[in-house]
């Protein structure tokens, strides 16, 4: 079998975002090119599902992918089949992206968390943060049994309770609970969307919430610091929720860029799987 280089920092490229920001430009960092690829946008067809696998065939899981914007989520999906021991996932999104899918089951940016909740075998748990209460409600029971979930609502009395610190310290109680009740913790896959940032840091193509990069950036750092000290690895880090060109007078790159810059540079000091 053929050694899997390892990934780094991957650009997924499929609107061209990524063109118009500099954050990469001093990183040693690789292009998969797809924007040419059908079959892509929110929903994930079959052959560009085979085809994006044929892309990344001769990477690693391990390693900080950027994944283009929201519409695109579902890619987290796609490179979890490369995991080859048993994870968790961590999501930050402000949905949550385990709707049922609406067209005869195609993989999309909406449901793709429910798919690997059906199709995963190696994954242990999903932790998510960010979407509202009402949305998770609207969840299919076998699936939230599996997820543990920290709210919008929750974020909101947490950061009315301590306006510095709030957000992290809530976000770092919720894992510690759960390897508590668990009694361990898998390595852990991170994906974060965007939209779980307010529109004053960015603007995405979704929906958002109301985190403050700041905010992210600690719930993070406090990840980093939960890992290192029980030797646990990241298994990868993917990015999403860009401002995508042919949006216009929507949204900007260059929020987007010091956004990334800032997430990288965190993103960077994680210990990953090798």
């Amino acid at each position: 079998m053929e050694k899997e280089r390892e990934s780094g920092i991957l650009l997924m490229n499929l609107s061209g975002a990524y063109e118009e920001q500099d954050f990469w430009r001093e990183e040693r960092s690789t292009w998969v090119r797809l924007e040419d690829l059908s079959g892509t946008n929110c929903y994930c067809d079959e052959p560009a599902v085979w085809a994006i696998r044929e892309k990344i065939r001769e990477f690693a899981l391990s390693g900080i992918h950027f994944i283009d914007s929201g519409n695109y989520h579902y890619m987290t999906r796609i490179w979890m089949d490369k995991a080859k021991s048993p994870f968790s996932l961590l999501v930050f999104d402000n949905h949550t992206d385990m709707q049922p899918p609406a067209f005869g089951g195609l993989l999309s940016c909406g449901g793709w968390i429910a798919d690997a909740l059906e199709s995963v075998k190696l994954l242990d748990h999903v932790f998510l943060v960010g979407p509202d209460q009402p949305a998770f409600d609207q969840v299919q029971q076998t699936y939230k049994e599996r997820v543990t979930f920290l709210s919008r609502e929750d974020l909101q009395a947490a950061r009315q309770t301590d306006s510095s610190s709030g957000v992290a310290a809530s976000f770092l109680e919720m894992l510690s609970e759960y390897e508590k009740k668990a009694g361990k913790l898998s390595p852990v896959y991170l994906s974060v969307d965007k939209d779980v940032l307010n529109e004053q840091e960015v603007k995405t193509t979704w929906s958002q919430g109301d985190m403050s990069l700041t905010e992210l950036k600690s719930c993070l750092e406090e990840l980093q610091s939960f890992l290192k000290a029980r030797k646990l690895p990241l298994q990868a880090a993917d990015v999403c929720g860009e401002w995508e060109p042919e949006n216009g007078g929507e949204g900007s790159p260059a929020g987007h860029d010091l956004a990334n810059h800032e997430l990288l540079e965190v993103l960077k000091g994680f210990d990953y799987e090798k």
